[in-house]
């Protein structure tokens, strides 16, 4: 995987935090490639998680 570095409002960092306490997702890097690939499927609708290939 690569590093990418993402400025986001701290609502935002916040909301994602809540996610893993609340232990939907093990860290905030997980929630960011599902929200990510997620976005990709909705927009692109045949875009593949490398899970899935």
């Amino acid at each position: 995987m690569k590093l990418i570095s993402v400025k986001m409002p701290e609502a935002l960092i916040e909301g994602m935090d809540e996610l893993v306490r609340k232990g939907m997702y093990p860290s905030r890097s997980a929630v960011m490639r599902m929200a990510v690939r997620d976005l990709l499927k909705n927009e692109l609708g045949k875009f593949k998680s490398s899970n899935e290939r």
